[in-house]
């Protein structure tokens, strides 16, 4: 399982403006601050639509012009040290995935910013449930090994623990809690789903569409999937995987 919540998409001007500083260009941008926002048509600076009272979706904010949009692809098609560009257009979001995805994500923190939900502070704080985890159908015909029970049981042996580790704490048994508490983060399976809120660019999502969408992980695919209908990143992004 993989969620994408609370996108936002911003840096346009900037990046535009930076774009063109190289040849004095400026008098031949045509970009501009979008009048539809979508949902609620509200543009506070930078074509980015700050929610107050109501609900409604950063995309589209910001209207590229065929003369902009034209210098992009071919700085693009020159390749990573033409597109600086890229750098300056940023995007955040709240990912809830797998532990063994946001593992691979980690490859690509190079100008990135990931604040995590805390395993080691807040594991104790619901019961574990298998709706925590992102698992596979595991029904083969004619397996030796029965693998959706295995991970009943290993998920029922997490719970156990955080059991035993608030019971402990209750009682006052400090020591006891601590050797529950570090067996249940060592036990605790890679498929947990965890939530990050990240800020990354747009040169990490080519990056990363180039070198994942071909990935054996069907997380990867969804990713993909989700970068694409990001603001011009069809038009954009597409470019450099030519």
């Amino acid at each position: 399982m993989i969620k994408f919540e609370h996108p936002e998409v911003w840096g346009w001007e900037h990046a535009i403006r930076g774009m063109r500083n190289p040849l004095n260009s400026w008098e031949r941008s045509d970009s501009y601050p979008a009048v539809d926002c979508g949902k609620c048509g509200i543009i506070d600076r930078e074509g980015i639509c700050y929610p107050k009272e109501h609900d409604c979706t950063p995309y589209k904010c910001y209207a590229i012009g065929d003369n902009d949009l034209s210098l992009m692809r071919r700085l693009i098609r020159a390749g990573s040290s033409h597109r600086k560009f890229l750098r300056q257009i940023f995007v955040s979001v709240d990912i809830t995935a797998p532990r063994y995805w946001l593992a691979e994500l980690d490859t690509y923190k190079v100008g990135t910013v990931a604040n995590s939900c805390s395993t080691m502070h807040k594991i104790h704080s619901k019961p574990i449930e298998l709706s925590d985890f992102s698992i596979d159908d595991f029904e083969i015909p004619d397996a030796d090994i029965a693998l959706k029970d295995c991970f009943i049981n290993v998920v029922a042996d997490c719970e156990m623990l955080r059991k035993a580790y608030l019971e402990a704490l209750k009682k006052g048994q400090n020591d006891l809690a601590k050797q529950y508490w570090k067996g249940l983060i060592q036990l605790l399976p890679q498929s947990y789903n965890q939530k990050r809120t990240v800020t990354m660019t747009y040169e990490n999502l080519l990056n990363m569409v180039s070198q994942r969408r071909g990935h054996k992980l069907d997380e990867w695919h969804d990713f993909c999937d989700w970068v694409f209908p990001l603001p011009y990143a069809e038009e954009l992004l597409k470019e450099g995987l030519k």
